[in-house]
């Protein structure tokens, strides 16, 4: 009994001593990015402000990012520069709109008749090794990490006040639009011309654009600029768009590994998104949009844009060894479905 009482009155004069010193802990500061998107802030509101709100929600105060929309802190041509050097922590774009300097830039985007649904575009990074090679082709650039790949839209001419409904129509217009479909159309009389994404619809009113090949049905209903075109094609250059999320390597290496996988798992959960409302939105649109007059290009004539095709992928094919296992990749892809039949093909 005397024992216990000893022990009791050693641990009643201990605890004041453990009370008086608490750990300590110190606040630290969140680690703050800035992140500039290729497009505007209408277009932002659905590509990339949901994903970036919820990180930061998430995130719980450790990490902060600040989003910024087309040219609001570089130009979108310097995307690239500006996220190597450091200007930009993170990079919302394709590599072509960017001007990426890797021998793989032209697929970044809408490579003509590459994709036909927007599931097309993980399966060929995820069974066709897309993600090794895109990887591989950023590993040797310095200052730049690329993270991830995902689909967009698909690609259609909209127009001011020319309908096409041939070839020939589409001489002499002059169109908003991402480099490699536009390098692609040019075949065709298509002039591409290069405007900061937020003046395209002032530009379209007064005459300096006919229109744009930018985007699908969804966006164009989006961003207002089926309020100025009068007529939609319905043919489709390619089914959907490749966009890419990058860091600077310096920052994403200075993120702990439980922040990165956040901001890894926020991005597939922008994709997951972006699949939702394009797929949905480009067929509602089609069918009970009102904006626009829907146009074609007969059956026969376009199959010769498809023919053509063919034969560009195999011209960029020889730009590079690199560029010629992407076009092989597709050509196995295409097989694939065409084989499997519907409901994939």
């Amino acid at each position: 009994m005397a024992s216990r009482r000893r022990f009791l009155a050693a641990a009643g004069l201990a605890a004041p001593a453990a009370l008086a010193a608490p750990a300590i802990v110190r606040a630290q500061a969140p680690i703050r990015w800035r992140l500039q998107t290729y497009s505007g802030a209408p277009l932002g509101a659905h590509v990339i402000k949901p994903q970036v709100d919820a990180f930061n929600i998430a995130a719980n105060g450790e990490m902060e990012i600040e989003l910024y929309y087309a040219d609001q802190l570089v130009p979108t041509g310097e995307l690239f520069r500006a996220l190597q050097n450091g200007t930009l922590d993170a990079v919302q774009s394709d590599e072509a709109t960017m001007a990426s300097p890797v021998d793989i830039s032209v697929f970044g985007g809408y490579f003509p008749f590459a994709t036909r649904y927007s599931l097309d575009v993980p399966a060929l990074f995820t069974y066709y090794g897309l993600d090794e090679i895109w990887r591989e082709a950023y590993d040797e650039v310095e200052g730049v990490t690329w993270l991830s790949t995902g689909a967009w839209d698909p690609l259609h001419i909209f127009t001011v006040n020319r309908p096409i409904r041939s070839l020939a129509d589409m001489n002499g217009l002059r169109v908003f639009g991402v480099p490699t479909a536009g390098r692609f159309l040019s075949r065709y009389g298509l002039i591409p011309v290069t405007v900061p994404w937020d003046d395209v619809e002032v530009a379209m009113r007064t005459g300096e654009l006919d229109g744009v090949a930018w985007c699908g049905f969804t966006e164009a209903y989006e961003v207002g600029w089926a309020d100025v075109c009068r007529y939609a094609l319905t043919n489709s250059v390619t089914g959907a768009w490749f966009g890419s999320y990058f860091a600077n390597t310096e920052s994403w290496n200075r993120v702990p590994p439980h922040l990165q996988q956040l901001w890894l798992s926020t991005i597939d959960q922008s994709h997951y998104y972006r699949a939702v409302w394009y797929w949905g939105g480009e067929a509602k649109l089609r069918v009970e949009g009102e904006k626009m007059e829907l146009t074609s290009i007969p059956p026969e004539e376009w199959a010769q844009v498809v023919r053509d095709a063919e034969g560009f992928w195999d011209e960029v094919a020889g730009s590079s060894p690199r560029a010629g296992r992407v076009v092989q990749a597709f050509k196995d892809y295409a097989a694939t479905m065409e084989a499997a039949g519907y409901p994939y093909r």
